[in-house]
């Protein structure tokens, strides 16, 4: 399954003051099973899309989403996400069941509409329940539904070597803990949760340990002995202490775990982002999951030398069964992803709170100006191209495009 369809109402950028029209909203974008790339200038609208979907369909990572008055288009107080799921298998049909919807046409299939209200009361944002359903309100979509839902999430300005240094509530710790093999009855979780019992075993044996060298203190008389003495003083007789690697759980062992590159010492921001970025993408590996998989990358160039950049987009478009929605600045990027008529559809200019898809669906170009885009957008001319979003357009081939929410107020671009 992949996500389909965005539609936004008074989210941020995307608005209008007056009631809520569903048959008009703010925003309708939909997305491709595999790359979608939105490209755009700062406070276009890129991080708004993203952050929508993450408020949704939540993240599997242990954050906690707000809403705040801020996420409300200004002089409104009622906000509406709606997200649609396509693509089901019978497997992860089963999981939503008495939420989905069906396809019109002679080959109906199952599809998940997901829908998130929130009203503005007294300046505070009071979320309801995330529903379901293909009415107007749906109804309430149940917590274990939701884990078949979250999503993989890699936010700028990424802090790589923090999230893989050993510490309580690691990101390390919590990636591998949601992998299959170190749950409940899982191989992985019985033979790490051994080893450290062997090991506190061993140590306890080593404090305890009487046997002293030829004119030389025990061990035990050399620290334990001296600890429990005192304590035998501070609390009551045969007070005594022990010594153990703390945390014997699975969940406390992963926190004691780093994750670093083998054979390299102190490596650079940009060799940690990559790192971090691999570790992350594990949840959309994991044999037996039939959940979604879909990968939110906010700014991929973070840290990052545009052949690094390059080197990462080439990867992100080799994976297969996998969605990747990313936000870039960087024209770089774009003229990376394969320019002809069919690819073009992962490519999104977001330009002041509007969007236009680059795909053959939503502009008036000809097979024959697509042909000229891949040819013409190198490294040196897509940043000529997408500097000032659709205006930037002007005289290549017949250059009419809108995005959906674009054409129905009538706003169209005209090539020179």
């Amino acid at each position: 399954m992949y996500l389909s369809k965005i539609k936004l109402w008074n989210f941020r950028k995307f608005g209008t003051l007056g009631d809520i029209d569903l048959k008009h909203p703010s925003l309708d974008l939909s997305f491709t099973k595999g790359l979608n790339v939105l490209i755009g200038e700062n406070d276009s609208g890129k991080s708004a899309i993203l952050e929508a979907i993450k408020m949704v369909l939540k993240t599997h990572a242990y954050e906690r989403l707000m809403w705040v008055k801020e996420d409300f288009y200004e002089g409104t107080d009622e906000l509406r996400i709606e997200l649609l799921i396509d693509g089901l298998t019978n497997s992860e049909a089963a999981h939503f069941t008495e939420w989905l919807g069906w396809t019109d046409g002679d080959s109906p299939r199952p599809i998940l509409r997901l829908i998130y209200s929130v009203r503005l009361i007294d300046d505070k944002p009071m979320p309801s329940e995330i529903r379901a359903g293909m009415d107007e309100s749906g109804t309430a979509i149940d917590s274990q539904a939701r884990e078949y839902l979250k999503v993989t999430f890699l936010k700028p300005l990424r802090d790589a070597e923090n999230e893989l240094t050993a510490k309580k509530y690691s990101r390390l710790s919590q990636i591998l803990g949601g992998h299959d093999l170190f749950k409940k009855g899982a191989n992985g979780k019985e033979l790490f949760e051994n080893y450290v019992a062997t090991a506190n075993q061993q140590i306890k044996q080593w404090f305890e340990d009487e046997v002293a060298e030829d004119g030389q203190l025990s061990n035990k008389e050399q620290i334990k002995g001296v600890i429990d003495g005192f304590l035998g003083s501070f609390i009551q007789k045969d007070t005594a202490s022990s010594f153990s690697i703390s945390g014997s759980y699975i969940r406390e062992i992963l926190e004691k775990l780093s994750l670093n590159l083998d054979g390299t010492t102190r490596p650079g921001l940009g060799t940690m982002n990559r790192l971090y970025m691999a570790a992350e993408l594990l949840h959309l590996q994991k044999p037996g999951w039939n959940g979604i998989k879909l990968c939110l990358v906010e700014e991929e160039e973070a840290h990052l030398h545009p052949q690094a950049q390059m080197k990462v987009l080439e990867t992100i478009q080799k994976q297969k069964g996998t969605q990747f929605i990313i936000t870039t600045h960087s024209p770089n990027l774009a003229s990376k992803v394969v320019l002809s008529e069919d690819n073009l559809n992962q490519v999104v200019i977001c330009k002041e709170g509007k969007v236009f898809p680059m795909g053959p669906t939503y502009t008036q170009l000809d097979k024959s100006d697509y042909e000229f885009l891949d040819h013409f957008l190198d490294v040196t001319k897509a940043n000529l191209f997408f500097c000032k979003g659709y205006y930037s357009c002007r005289g290549l081939g017949r250059g009419n495009y809108s995005a959906s929410n674009s054409a129905r107020n009538g706003e169209r671009f005209d090539s020179a």
